[in-house]
């Protein structure tokens, strides 16, 4: 059964959609002892105003009704929380590498470029060229060359390209390898 509202108390609540902001902290203050949040729309202000004026008037929900509301609110907000974990997408499958044929220690590379043979001894540690061992192929292709190269292609080891044009005559790339590629 609802009790009945007194008019004081409905102009009182009317009187709130009247008011701006700082008068409704003010209002906020002085019925309910404490500052409102900073974060507070107007409107929304209002109506928890209204409710929490309206609540010590008539009286608050009963301690069983405000925890059926919360449990209702908990459990709204646990489905809405697996709903945006099944909605987010899901990273792909870790796909393992494939296993692709490396070098083996002892294999020799051999290279003509600049009119000079360039032969690189594949080692545990990487690769020797010249007395001196570095890291990659590409490394190696930028000592020999003097620019940036892909090192296994500059070797011989993958496809040229379909992009390169035929070359008139002899090629200079004489990759050979011995030792076998593992």
């Amino acid at each position: 059964m609802a009790a009945a509202i007194s008019p004081e108390l409905k102009a009182e609540i009317e009187g709130l959609a009247s008011l701006d902001l700082g008068d409704l902290r003010i209002r906020w203050r002085q019925h309910l002892r404490t500052a409102p949040p900073p974060h507070l729309s107007r409107p929304l202000m209002v109506r928890l105003l209204a409710y929490r004026i309206q609540a010590r008037m008539l009286g608050d929900l009963d301690r069983d009704s405000a925890r059926l509301l919360d449990r209702i609110a908990k459990e709204r907000l646990r489905r809405r929380a697996a709903a945006e974990r099944a909605a987010k997408p899901k990273a792909p499958p870790l796909v393992p590498p494939i296993p692709t044929p490396g070098l083996r220690p002892g294999t020799l590379l051999v290279r003509e470029f600049g009119g000079e043979v360039h032969t690189v001894t594949v080692v545990a540690g990487g690769f020797a060229w010249r007395e001196t061992t570095y890291a990659s192929l590409s490394e190696v292709a930028r000592a020999i060359t003097g620019t940036r190269w892909n090192g296994p292609r500059f070797f011989g080891l993958r496809d040229k390209g379909a992009t390169r044009a035929p070359s008139s005559g002899d090629d200079p790339f004489m990759a050979v390898a011995a030792g076998g590629i593992a």
